[in-house]
């Protein structure tokens, strides 16, 4: 063996021992340092930092039963794809979550599947999907479950990874799901993980919502909130309670009982005093979700007479609405893009039966803004709703998170409501006014409303701490108190899912709405943020081009490759053949 051939092998030796020795130290450095890449558009991997410190307080094991598994479309397939990947991605900052996919049609006979089914629906509490399935016989509906649940420390939650919305393309609900898997998934460990909830309360006294017309809402926002439902009587302690800073109980201050109020549909007037110590609650950074109608009508009205009139309340609210930055009209909206109702038609046999039509003054809401309150929410139901104007102070933030549809018009109060307009072509020409304002975020640092207005033994009283300018807070504003109610199920008297329409079978988005709003208001870590955080296109297959180019497709996918790699190899050969030929 040559000096030459020498040096070259034992150069290739050193060069291999010390890619060995560099391979050794990148693990022994990778188990004490923590680093991934996301080379992803949009950082779809990325977890965010509120997704991180809820994962810093897991001290026990979590597992995701993820029934995502099987038989599968393509798009449920990219959607259990996209969730085992961000799975792995807690994982690898919380080594305590745990995942697993089940497949849920896997039992061994179609009894014990449809068993199965039953459990996921009424005990676990999730949404089946029916997709319709291409077989040599013929189109079946197929049963999937695009949901999960969430287990820890003996608790169990259901978790929904598709968010089916009313009138949206499929692809676009994939989309959408996709997009909203860190929230939905972060969202599912706060939840199950929250050990001391804030306070919220229900205000009463006013004519408001019962508790059985709001028991949907009730019961969803409890897992997250202590739920009061108070009579504010004009007491002090209504909404507040008295700390003292110091031991001797001289100096003290009086902080809010609740991070936020919900005033659902009053409809009798709020004196002087309770106007104040909501205004007060506002001042202190309380927050408030106002749920008004400002013309009273009622559907119950129609069950019995074929008109009713729609007329102005006066709950003595409108001075203090102004004064933070809105004000309702005294009008109906009506809207082409309305809710169906039943209604009695003669047939040609003179047998009285129902048919479904329009009611344009229950217009449906399909959300438009990529604020994250409603960013990517399914469409809402909204009963006898009216205008908002934005007014007033410059310093306080507003944002218009609903409007109705372009095919909207307004009818000032008092106005005649007739079942006839059921059985009547509507005139286009008269829907001229679009996308009516109905419901308002404010944020900022309001002026009270009783400002330069409190008497003066009022406002020198040390008991009443009277706070002119308030502190940084947040408040909405609806102009419909029935989109926060639930139908009440007639055979037992058992209320529906709040969103659900009993006479349609179709579920709207109010649910998610008000929850939304809440857990926006009283939001301290970011998390409802993250409904909005990341927005990427996915790359969908374009069908119709694909139909009309197929051959040529599949030869650029299929054949011109291993043209290509034939090619190369005949130029490889001949060029190996000629530099060969010229050494002889």
């Amino acid at each position: 063996m040559s000096n030459k051939n020498k040096h070259i092998k034992k150069q290739n030796i050193t060069e291999l021992i010390l890619i060995l020795v560099l391979i050794a130290l990148l693990n022994t450095v990778s188990h004490f340092i923590f680093v991934r890449f996301d080379l992803t558009e949009g950082k779809r991997y990325s977890l965010s930092k509120t997704t991180k410190n809820i994962l810093k307080q897991i001290d026990d094991v979590v597992t995701f039963t993820v029934y995502l598994e099987g038989d599968l479309p393509a798009g449920l397939k990219l959607l259990r794809n996209e969730t085992k990947e961000l799975l792995d991605e807690y994982r690898a900052f919380n080594k305590n979550i745990e995942y697993k996919f089940v497949d849920p049609s896997s039992g061994s006979d179609s009894k014990q599947i449809k068993n199965f089914y039953q459990q996921l629906i009424e005990t676990k509490k999730l949404v089946p999907t029916y997709i319709t399935v291409s077989t040599k016989s013929g189109k079946t509906q197929q049963i999937v479950f695009p949901a999960a649940t969430v287990f820890y420390k003996g608790k169990e939650i259901p978790l929904q990874l598709l968010q089916t919305q009313k009138g949206v393309p499929n692809d676009e609900i994939l989309n959408n799901s996709i997009q909203n898997l860190e929230y939905n998934i972060t969202n599912a460990l706060y939840k199950i993980t929250l050990t001391e909830k804030p306070k919220i309360a229900f205000i009463e006294g006013h004519g408001e919502l019962n508790a059985i017309e709001t028991a949907s809402i009730t019961y969803a926002l409890q897992e997250y909130y202590e739920i009061d439902r108070i009579k504010l009587n004009g007491k002090l302690n209504s909404l507040a309670k008295r700390i003292y800073k110091d031991k001797d109980s001289v100096n003290s201050e009086f902080v809010n009982k609740y991070e936020a109020i919900i005033i659902a549909k009053p409809d009798s007037a709020f004196n002087r005093w309770d106007k104040y110590l909501i205004d007060q609650h506002i001042m202190r950074g309380g927050k408030v979700l106002w749920l008004i109608d400002p013309v009273y009508a009622n559907m119950d009205s129609l069950r019995t007479r074929p008109e009713t009139i729609g007329f102005a309340l006066d709950l003595n609210l409108d001075d203090m609405l102004f004064k933070y930055g809105v004000k309702l009209r005294n009008n109906l909206i009506m809207d082409l893009n309305a809710v169906p109702i039943p209604a009695p038609v003669t047939s040609t046999g003179g047998e009285q039966k129902y048919d479904f039509f329009p009611w344009y003054f229950s217009p449906v809401v399909t959300p438009a803004s990529k604020h994250p309150i409603v960013n990517n929410l399914n469409a809402i139901k909204t009963e006898f709703v009216s205008t908002i104007d934005t007014i007033g102070n410059k310093q306080i933030q507003k944002t218009i998170l609903l409007t109705t549809s372009k095919y909207s018009r307004t009818l000032n109060a008092p106005v005649i409501i007739s079942l006839k307009i059921l059985y009547m072509p509507p005139d286009e020409k008269l829907f001229n006014k679009p996308f009516q304002p109905i419901a308002v975020l404010l944020e900022g640092s309001f002026n009270s409303a009783f400002r330069n207005l409190m008497p003066p033994e009022l406002a020198n009283n040390k008991d009443f701490k009277f706070i002119e300018k308030g502190k940084t807070t947040k408040m909405i504003v609806v102009s419909d108190g029935d989109i926060i109610k639930n139908q009440i199920r007639v055979s037992d008297g058992q209320p529906l899912p709040l969103g659900y329409d009993k006479y349609t079978g179709q579920m709207f988005g109010n649910n998610d709405f008000i929850l939304n709003c809440i857990n926006y208001l009283t939001d301290n870590s970011g998390l409802i943020q993250l409904r909005s955080a990341k927005n990427f296109k996915m790359r969908l297959l374009d069908m119709p081009k694909i139909e009309k180019n197929k051959l040529t497709i599949q030869f650029i996918n299929i054949v011109l490759p291993v043209l290509i790699i034939i090619i190369f190899g005949i130029v490889q050969s001949l060029i190996r053949k000629h530099k060969y030929q010229i050494k002889r």
